[in-house]
């Protein structure tokens, strides 16, 4: 190139070409990429695209102001009656009168105000009445399912309770925060406040300040101290798992915690003195009582109905919590059909009448003020909870007896550890393949070995059985030797498997101490569980509703009938077991010898737990699964109390056992229930149902006194080697079978651990464990 080209070249800014696949030329077209990228992405065009949202954001907000306008306050208005009903269609009850009562502010003290002002929005008295922030999260919140989230104003919360609806969605959102804002200018703080205070819900079926005041304190609520109020403003973040009658340990932490925050809140705002703050002691609220009109039977159905659907509300996901659920299921409009059965329900409350409670008479014998009952009854085949008995009065007894979990199951649950053994494939310390006929160690007091948790626990009245099978074991309870099963299995398994049955087994400690049933449970739930072993090991969940409907809302319940959770033969086999429990075990003098049964098939299984605190018995037809418990509550105060000498039972020990009045409740019930004779298809080679013992019979009576007549069962192809022959009850010796039978002194068993275990030291041993279970 000359020297006039080169000129030329740089005047238009070229340079002399590269040859081709040089390493310039590869720069060159890099660097013409980068700059289209950065014509294209200018800080002028970033800036400029996010305030033209900003603008259209903002045009938008100024229309949706425009166009929205504050409505009529609509809550009243959408009141609506809840029909329930039998599942035959036949009336139930019906339910709908708000229980509210407006205030005016000026008749709430001062303090009581402030309390939901620190609770719920601190910056009430300064803001706009909308948290633009908190509705943000809001909004992202809801268009990503996450269900709501907090940092709604307290404004913004009238403004949903009053002129809204509780539905979770954009649109409701939108409107919320432009409401908020025309509210927030059209009415004082304090209307506002009223209105917030007047028409949230605090549960117990509280709507307004002043209900509330009623239902938890028996005041009015211009009598409310701060230390009330500040219960009653941490109670609205979430009033079922708050309220302290029926609140776990854990929402009891919880909402003490929120009581602290509210209290403290108002220190840091100056509305409360620092010393006065500290002096404030938590007010425990007083049991809830129930609205009138449920009396008897009723009020327990339909809240057992009500908790159903709201669970199953937030399950499909139309309420975020139990909370919201609640609210949708007390605005009304719901009609309910049960599954359960008239004509079985009147037959349970009849028996439970004619065998316990026409017994009970508190002015005689105060332990007899003390005594609850609870039942419930499961169709094995549907899942359908056919009757439930809650308690002899619902106006005078709040609490569900038959949804109650608070005591203990003791012995009913050892039929799980050997379901455990079966599905498990479990083998004993020696290898042994666990079944019906293991033959085990039934010394009281032994030792369990295997475990890092010393555990000897005493058989009921420190009885020894010697050798001793599983079958004779479970007929007689024999604690020893299913703490020993619970270790062979391992303990980890029996939980594992007791949670696939039914059982909640949330928060347990898997040591041996659990085989005596030392967890909590319900007549409900052990009546589910017992139901899954009738239905041959396939899971049976309870249902108590069949269908709920509302002209808004769809709601759709699973079916109660679930996939198997243990072996056929592992279920079967337990049933078989089961039923020598009532043939030739605890069972035998209530249910075995009552006059109705004609030969009907019965499995089942006594408990009663230690210090007679609570008496169980939980058995099944092919068709139907009842379990009854009896609940020894103070009238005083609601605390666990004994049961022991209750109707006057005064011979022996003075225990009520699960043998006596609730395996008569039953007999009583369930051989007028259950329709045909029938007979349980099994398969399996073990258990009482196919190879029946000959021993000495162990038998209970409702009176604690000991049968002098053994019974007799159909022998065995194969003869004991040692003929049995009747005993007196006294003090003669009895010799061992090969089957098992104990060695030493024949006492009638009964169903629980010793009231005064001789080996104190063996109790306190143990870690982590108090209240032991027995039988």
């Amino acid at each position: 190139m000359g020297r006039a080209e080169e000129r030329r070249a740089r005047q238009r800014g070229g340079r002399r070409a590269a040859p081709q696949g040089s390493s310039k030329a590869a720069t060159k077209s890099a660097g013409a990429g980068k700059g289209r990228i950065r014509r294209l992405f200018t800080w002028k065009k970033i800036l400029g695209t996010l305030f033209g949202l900003c603008l259209l954001g903002m045009g938008a907000f100024i229309v949706l102001y425009m166009m929205i306008s504050v409505p009529k306050g609509n809550a009243d208005a959408r009141l609506q009656s809840n029909v329930y009903e039998y599942s035959d269609g036949s009336p139930l009850a019906r339910t709908g009168t708000r229980n509210r009562e407006i205030v005016d502010l000026a008749e709430v003290p001062k303090g009581v105000q402030r309390t939901f002002v620190a609770a719920e929005n601190k910056s009430f008295y300064k803001d706009s009445g909308v948290d633009f922030r908190g509705t943000a999260r809001g909004l992202i919140n809801t268009l990503s399912g996450k269900g709501k989230q907090g940092g709604s104003t307290i404004t913004q919360q009238y403004v949903k309770n009053f002129y809204l609806s509780q539905d979770q969605t954009v649109t409701r959102k939108l409107k919320e925060l432009v409401i908020s804002l025309k509210v927030d200018r059209q009415k004082t703080k304090g209307q506002i406040l009223a209105g917030y205070i007047n028409t949230s819900y605090y549960g117990r079926g509280a709507y307004g300040i002043q209900a509330a005041a009623q239902a938890y304190y028996r005041v009015d609520a211009k009598e409310l101290s701060v230390e009330q109020g500040a219960y009653l403003a941490a109670l609205l973040q979430a009033p079922n798992q708050y309220d302290w009658a029926i609140a776990t340990d854990t929402g009891k932490k919880l909402v003490e915690d929120r009581w602290n925050y509210v209290l403290d809140n108002m220190v840091e705002e100056h509305w409360l003195d620092s010393d006065k703050r500290q002096d404030m002691t938590f007010p425990t609220p007083k049991p809830p009582r129930a609205a009138p009109g449920m009396e008897g039977q009723t009020g327990y159905l339909v809240d057992a109905a009500n908790a159903a659907l709201m669970k199953q509300l937030v399950a499909q996901g139309t309420a975020s919590d139990l909370g919201t659920a609640e609210a949708m299921v007390k605005t009304g409009g719901w009609t309910l059909t049960l599954n359960i059965d008239k004509k079985k329900q009147d037959q349970l409350e009849s028996a439970v009448k004619a065998k316990l409670t026409s017994k009970l008479n508190a002015k005689k014998r105060s332990v007899d003020g003390d005594v609850q009952a609870g039942a419930a009854s499961v169709d094995p085949k549907t899942g359908k909870v056919l009757a439930l008995y809650g308690g002899q009065n619902y106006v005078k007894h709040y609490l569900n007896n038959a949804t109650r979990r608070d005591y203990q199951p003791a012995s009913t649950f050892k039929p799980l550890i050997f379901a455990a053994a079966l599905d498990e494939e479990a083998r004993t310390q020696d290898g042994k393949a666990i079944n019906a006929n293991t033959i085990y160690d039934g010394t009281s007091r032994r030792p369990v070995k295997g475990s890092d948790v010393p555990f000897a626990p005493p058989n009921e009245d420190n009885r020894s059985y010697g050798k001793v099978t599983v079958q004779r074991a479970m007929n007689a309870s024999v604690n020893s030797v299913f703490a020993q099963m619970g270790v062979d299995v391992g303990m980890d398994d029996v939980l594992k498997v007791a949670g696939k049955l039914g059982m909640d087994t949330k928060g347990l400690q898997a040591v041996p101490a659990q085989t005596l049933g030392s967890m909590g449970a319900s007549p409900l739930e052990m009546a589910g569980i017992y139901a899954t072993l009738d239905n041959h090991g396939k899971k049976v969940t309870p249902a108590v509703v069949r269908s709920a409907e509302h002209k808004d809302r769809q709601v759709k319940f699973p079916d109660p009938i679930g996939d198997r959770v243990i072996t056929r033969e592992a279920a079967d086999t337990v049933t078989s077991v089961l039923t020598g429990v009532v043939d030739d075990g605890t069972a035998q003098t209530s249910v075995a010898r009552a006059a109705d049964r004609n030969g009907q098939q019965v499995a089942g299984k006594t408990g009663t737990s230690d210090s007679n605190k609570s008496a169980w018995f939980t058995g099944y037809t092919p068709n139907l699964v009842t379990s009854v418990g009896m609940f020894g509550e103070s009238a005083k105060n609601q605390s666990q109390v004994t049961l022991k000498g209750a109707t006057g039972l005064i011979p022996g020990s003075g225990r009520i056992n699960g043998g006596g009045y609730p395996a008569q409740i039953w007999a009583a019930y369930t051989f007028g229930a259950m329709g045909k004779v029938t007979k349980f298809d099994l398969e399996t080679t073990q258990g009482a149902a196919i190879e029946p013992t000959v021993t000495p019979s162990l038998t209970q009576s409702p009176s604690d006194t000991p049968s002098s007549s053994p019974t007799t069962k159909k022998p065995t192809t194969t003869p004991p080697t040692t003929p049995t022959t009747p005993t007196s009850p006294s003090t003669t010796p009895a010799t061992r079978s090969p089957s098992g039978t104990p060695t030493g002194t024949t006492t009638t068993p009964t169903d629980g651990l010793p009231d005064d275990p001789v080996n104190q030291n063996n109790r306190n041993s143990l870690k982590n464990q108090n209240d032991l279970d027995g039988r």
